[in-house]
């Protein structure tokens, strides 16, 4: 449920970017993000940091594009919370010895360091791909073709890249519980 209140707002945007326009759609973004945000505030009693970061980045970001009527302003979001989460697995594993992937999952999944290093690793080059890739996007593709890349191509490449790790990971944890 709350994925698909997550993905809500993106439809939201593409649908008014399609009737209208990208301001009107960054309007209707950031409207159907706060009504998004509070729904999940009242049902979870809570908000995940990650969803806190990018609702926020939707409301800068949003603002700004209107502020300054510069459609890129709005893209640079994607890339931009890329980035950041790279950096944060990143700097969390390399610099401070402490894996974030592990962190959030070590209560459900008992699995050997390797596999959780080599876990972050492979999320880390995903980011940094997206990325890059949604740099390109900004400014060198259509923006009708960003924007099917960020409302759909990035949410399914999540989703596959999601699934790939459920299997790494069971795969994985059966080995563990064989060692033990």
């Amino acid at each position: 449920m709350k994925q698909l209140l997550n993905f809500i707002p993106l439809i939201v945007f593409f649908i008014f970017l399609t009737i209208y326009d990208i301001f009107v759609g960054v309007q209707a973004l950031m409207i159907a993000s706060t009504i998004s945000f509070s729904i999940i505030l009242v049902m979870y009693k809570k908000i995940d940091k990650v969803e806190l970061i990018s609702y926020l980045m939707v409301m800068i970001f949003g603002g700004v594009t209107l502020l300054t009527r510069e459609p890129n302003i709005i893209k640079w979001k994607v890339t931009i919370i890329n980035f950041l989460f790279a950096t944060a697995l990143s700097v969390s594993q390399f610099i401070f010895k402490k894996n974030l992937i592990q962190k959030m999952l070590a209560k459900e999944i008992q699995l050997d360091i390797t596999v959780w290093n080599k876990l972050n690793l492979i999320w880390i080059v995903f980011f940094i791909a997206c990325g890059t890739f949604s740099l390109i996007a900004t400014y060198y593709a259509t923006d009708d073709f960003f924007w099917i890349f960020k409302v759909f191509i990035l949410p399914a490449v999540s989703l596959i890249m999601s699934l790939i790790s459920g299997i790494y990971i069971y795969r994985n944890m059966s080995k563990t519980t064989d060692n033990s």
